[in-house]
């Protein structure tokens, strides 16, 4: 017979044994962020496929199969050489990484070594390679194959981010559908390419600000005293100076000595001074945490501190920071954007969405689908990271 005392309890167990992604997806505003930034991560890892001049795959009786644009995977015309050179890492480790999925389930011990396996072997392949530019005019060579009998299999857009297909300023039409820029360049291969740059400072300076913001906040909050005193007094002063204009300077100076504008500087800049406000919480969160009795116990038990403060406390306060990531990602984005639009952050030819609405900035009217196209992308990452900041704020929260 049933025990009547546990009847009620049970259906209150199942509801409180959602995961924190069933509760992170049951938010329709977070699971539609998520699924932008997905779809702007895999645009930006797989763009060499999604806009290139040469195509995917070419079939002929006398040669074969041959695949042109995998060979433009280790040349590239962009000065952002490094940024380039880790997407098609990415790219071309995908595969192995997708079927490491079903093999990791089978042999779950060495799970992560299938998955490091083909990224260090990728980044090894691209650091060490050097490849040569295709100056095969594909233009003119695919309806010559064609006309012969030949299979070919082109790329969604049939431009490279770099390469000037038509006239300057040309309006949106069938042959470019988001137009040309002031080269004559394909405006929707450049969108694609920009999503590398996005993508990279979003998640590259985020990440870079969490590192500090964490490291720092962990450490003044649980060591308090004369250390507590001076980082907070550090960071005080670095939050008096408004973040656009201490950006401007720091670029303004890195130039005037000789260094070259690019994404990793970008990179560099925006993720070392956006810890600020993730150190502040760690350390309230830090504070609390440390006058718990398990930190007391493995204090008494002689654990070292750096172990106390990356076994015990970093887990439990771990909530903020994945907010803080999402934020910050977004507050990256924006910060390249309007770098890049003042002609602080990425260059031309690098292909970024705050330098092709620079380029409307003569007659923003005029050259509208430069503004709209850049503009609606920003502006979907930025809320994408937001709204799936607020939808992990809300799993998290203990009610």
């Amino acid at each position: 017979m049933k025990n009547p005392g546990t009847q009620g309890i049970l259906p209150l167990m199942k509801m409180t044994k959602d995961s924190f992604a069933d509760r992170l997806f049951c938010d329709p505003m977070a699971a539609a962020g998520i699924f932008v930034i997905v779809c702007m991560v895999l645009t930006a890892v797989t763009a060499p496929l999604l806009a290139n001049a040469a195509p995917l795959a070419v079939y002929t009786p006398e040669e074969g199969i041959s695949f042109p644009a995998f060979h433009t995977l280790f040349f590239t015309e962009s000065p952002e050489i490094a940024v380039e050179k880790c997407f098609n890492a990415l790219l071309t480790a995908l595969p192995f990484l997708i079927a490491a999925i079903p093999l990791s389930r089978c042999f779950p011990r060495v799970k992560r070594i299938l998955f490091l396996i083909p990224l260090l072997l990728a980044g090894m392949l691209f650091v060490l390679c050097r490849g040569t530019a295709d100056r095969t005019n594909w233009r003119e060579k695919i309806p010559l194959l064609r006309k012969h009998g030949c299979i070919v299999l082109e790329c969604p857009v049939h431009y490279g981010a770099c390469e000037t297909a038509a006239l300057p300023y040309e309006r949106p039409s069938k042959k470019h559908p988001m137009g040309t820029d002031h080269a004559g360049r394909d405006v929707f291969a450049r969108m694609v390419f920009g999503a590398r740059v996005s993508t990279a400072v979003g998640f590259a300076a985020a990440a870079l600000s969490v590192v500090i913001g964490t490291a720092l906040g962990l450490f003044a909050g649980y060591k308090g005293g004369k250390t507590d005193l001076f980082t907070m007094r550090g960071v005080e002063i670095i939050i008096c100076f408004p973040q656009f204009l201490l950006l401007l300077i720091l670029m303004s100076i890195l130039l005037d000595f000789g260094s070259r504008q690019s994404i990793v500087l970008l990179i560099a800049v925006i993720g070392f001074f956006g810890w600020t406000g993730l150190c502040r919480l760690v350390r309230g969160e830090t504070l609390k945490q440390r006058n718990l009795p398990y930190i007391a116990a493995a204090e008494g038990l002689g654990v070292p501190t750096g172990r106390i403060l990356l076994k015990h406390l970093l887990p439990n306060v771990s909530g903020p920071i994945f907010v803080s990531f999402a934020f910050d990602a977004a507050g990256a984005i924006l910060a390249e954007s309007w770098l890049s639009f003042l002609g602080f952050g990425v260059q031309d030819p690098a292909a970024s969405w705050g330098e092709l609405m620079r380029q409307a900035f003569p007659d923003p009217m005029t050259y509208w689908h430069l503004t709209l196209w850049p503009g609606l992308a920003i502006f979907l990452a930025v809320c994408a990271f937001n709204f799936t900041g607020e939808g992990i704020r809300k799993a998290l929260s203990p009610k």
